[in-house]
């Protein structure tokens, strides 16, 4: 009977450390849902390489590796002198064609007409003069007083006096119809193309300029002032203060425990003591295989889901790949 007693000892010793790492869950059997869950993971922040969307000489640096700075704030700036010359020309070249567009959308102006409407009348006028000079040359060779050359004349300058009449008309009518819409619609097209590009000069005017797209924190400072870079080189390397989230995983046999929105407590080892309010943003639809950086000789062919909490008020003290303790305020009140 006394030896009984240990080996009954033994096997609850057993039993509690196999509910403790999780050996019921392992085998099928559930677990009590109102037992405090605690997850492990490790800090996630982003990075972005910042280049220039233009090509150009690095005119001046003004941060250096470790600043900290804020959205907006000038980083770095090209030689803009040639990006100035091209705004300078489109400017010029929309003047021009607007001008061109309004002229067309005035049409001539009534002096212009009234001059030719005076040509035509002129034309009319010479026109019956010559006129009255066949029909004079026509009367006299009936009485052989004016010979074949003479009425041959006479002819001519009719028909020329007739043609210039018909020319100085039709100009006059032109001039009166206005312009055609077909030019006002083409003068209207090239005044838009030329404003198209004269808003690309003056983005990449804009675009020498190189700014925080977010507050961050330096991390490299790869170009210096005076090299020659093109639009898809890095000049610095910044580490964005937010969003900071943390990566980690659970199984499967507390998926169901947890969902998007749920309040988070995030503790580092650095201070165990200070917690960070933090949410589950993102629940992995996919499971996959336990990563190795969490693995361990239990969990190893254990199938887990990745899920993604983030920080709203993140600290200095948390950096890139930190590992960090998880703990769920809810299911801590309903253990208590």
């Amino acid at each position: 009977m006394n030896k009984a007693i240990p080996i009954v000892l033994a096997l609850a010793a057993m039993g509690a450390a196999g509910w403790k790492y999780d050996v019921l869950a392992s085998l099928g059997i559930a677990r009590d849902v109102d037992e405090e869950m605690v997850l492990y993971g490790n800090i996630d922040i982003r990075q972005v390489s910042l280049a220039f969307r233009v090509d150009g000489r690095i005119m001046e640096a003004m941060v250096d590796e470790g600043d900290v700075i804020k959205r907006g704030d000038l980083l770095a700036r090209l030689d803009k002198d040639t990006y100035d010359h091209a705004v300078i020309s489109g400017e010029a070249n929309v003047a021009a064609l607007r001008a061109i567009y309004e002229k067309l959308v005035a049409g001539p102006r009534q002096t212009e007409i009234a001059q030719a409407r005076a040509t035509h009348d002129a034309s009319v006028a010479d026109l019956q003069k010559a006129r009255l000079a066949y029909d004079r040359a026509q009367l006299l060779r009936s009485r052989g007083t004016i010979s074949d050359a003479g009425v041959d004349e006479a002819t001519a300058a009719r028909a020329v006096a007739l043609a210039r009449s018909n020319m100085t008309k039709e100009a006059l009518a032109f001039l009166e119809e206005g312009s055609r819409s077909e030019d006002i619609a083409t003068a209207a097209a090239q005044v838009k193309a030329a404003e198209a590009a004269l808003l690309t000069a003056r983005t990449s005017l804009s675009d020498t300029e190189l700014r925080a797209p977010n507050d961050g924190v330096v991390l490299s400072r790869i170009k210096e002032p005076g090299a020659i870079v093109s639009s898809s080189d890095p000049v610095y390397v910044l580490s964005l203060t937010a969003p900071v989230w943390v990566r980690s995983y659970i199984g499967e046999v507390d998926l169901g425990r947890i969902y998007p929105g749920m309040k988070v407590k995030v503790a580092s080892d650095t201070h165990p003591g200070k917690s960070y309010e933090g949410t589950i943003g993102f629940i992995s639809p996919v499971a996959e295989f336990t990563p190795k950086s969490v693995e361990t000789p239990e969990l190893r062919t254990d199938l887990v889901y990745r899920i993604r909490v983030v920080i709203g008020t993140p600290g200095r003290d948390l950096r890139q790949g930190m590992p960090v303790t998880l703990r769920f305020p809810e299911m801590e009140a309903a253990v208590k």
